[in-house]
C-alpha cells in the first residue's frame, strides 16, 4: 500500500511538472526561433534573429542594468542576512521558532501590497521624509521615490527572507567543535569566521544568493512601482515585449536567456554541494 501511494504521488508530480513546467518552457523555446506576425503573434519562419537582436546595445544595457541591480540586491541581502541568521542561531532553541515565524510573516501579505507600502513610506509626503524634516536633517522633502535606490530598497525588503532562511539552516548545522578547536589553537574571532565558519556555511551563502539573484532579475512590478520608467529591468522588458509590443518571439528569446542563467546558477550550486560533500567524505 505504501509503495502504491509513493508511486502515485511521484507520477502525479511528474505529470504536473511535465504539463505546467516542461511543456510551457518547450513552447517558449520553440517560439524564440520563430518570427513575429502582426496578426497571429508568430509566424513559422525559423531563425536566430531574435537572439542576435539581444546583442543590440540598448538591450545589452537593460541586461547590464538588471544584472548590476540584482548583484547589489544579493550583496545587500547577504550583508544583512548573514549576521541576522548567525545571531538567530545563537538564541535558545525554544525562541528560534518564534523568531523564524517573524521572518516568514511578510510572506503572509502579497508582495505587491508590500511594495505599495514601501512606496507610501518613500513618497515626498511619506513617513521617511516627514521624519527627516521633524528631526531637522532636511528642510524640504527629498526625492526618494522613482530612483535606483528605491528599487534596491524594495528588492531587499521583498527578497531578504529568501537569504535568511538558507543561511540560518547552514549556520544551525555548523559543527561548533571546529570553531572551538580553532579558538584553542589561538585563532581570533575574525580568523575563526574567515577560515572556519564562512567556508562551512558557504552552501547556505550560495543557496541564498541564487534564491535572491534570480528573482531580482524578474520582479518587474517593483521597478514599475518604485523606480518608474528610468529603471527598466529584464522583467519589465519581458512584460513589455509580451503585453505591449506583442513581439512574442523576441520576448521568448530573452526569457530563454534568463532560463539559461538560472540553469547556470543551479549547476554552480549543485557543483559546490558535490565539492563540499566530497571534502566532508575525505575528512571523515
Amino acid at each position: 500500500m505504501a509503495n502504491y501511494f509513493k508511486t502515485s504521488v511521484i507520477l502525479l508530480l511528474s505529470f504536473w511538472l511535465a504539463v505546467f513546467v516542461l511543456v510551457p518552457n518547450l513552447l517558449v523555446l520553440a517560439a524564440s526561433f520563430l518570427g513575429r506576425d502582426e496578426s497571429g503573434f508568430i509566424n513559422w519562419s525559423f531563425g536566430f534573429d531574435n537572439y542576435l537582436r539581444l546583442f543590440d546595445p540598448i538591450y545589452l544595457r537593460v541586461f547590464g542594468h538588471s544584472l548590476g541591480l540584482a548583484l547589489m540586491t544579493t550583496l545587500t541581502c547577504l550583508g544583512l542576512g548573514y549576521p541576522f541568521a548567525y545571531f538567530l542561531a545563537q538564541f535558545r532553541t525554544s525562541l528560534r521558532p518564534v523568531l523564524l515565524t517573524l521572518v516568514v510573516v511578510p510572506f503572509w501579505t502579497n508582495s505587491l501590497v508590500r511594495t505599495y507600502a514601501i512606496r507610501s513610506l518613500l513618497a515626498a509626503k511619506g513617513l521617511v521624509n516627514n521624519a527627516l524634516i521633524a528631526i531637522g536633517l532636511i528642510d524640504e522633502p527629498v526625492r526618494l521615490l522613482y530612483t535606483r535606490s528605491a528599487v534596491l530598497i524594495g528588492m531587499v525588503y521583498i527578497l531578504l527572507p529568501f537569504m535568511i532562511l538558507p543561511l540560518y539552516s547552514a549556520i544551525e548545522k555548523l559543527d561548533r567543535r571546529f570553531v572551538e578547536a580553532a579558538a584553542d589553537l589561538g585563532a581570533g574571532r575574525l580568523r575563526r569566521f574567515w577560515h572556519v565558519t564562512l567556508p562551512l556555511t558557504l552552501p547556505g551563502v550560495i543557496a541564498g544568493s541564487v534564491l535572491v539573484f534570480m528573482p531580482a532579475l524578474g520582479l518587474f512590478y517593483i521597478a514599475d512601482v518604485l523606480g518608474g520608467s528610468r529603471n527598466l529591468l529584464v522583467g519589465n522588458f519581458l512584460k513589455d515585449q509580451f503585453l505591449d509590443a506583442r513581439d512574442w518571439p523576441f520576448g521568448a528569446a530573452a526569457s530563454m536567456v534568463l532560463i539559461g542563467l538560472l540553469f547556470l546558477f543551479l549547476s554552480a550550486y549543485a557543483y559546490s554541494l558535490k565539492r563540499f560533500a566530497a571534502k566532508d567524505d575525505r575528512q571523515a
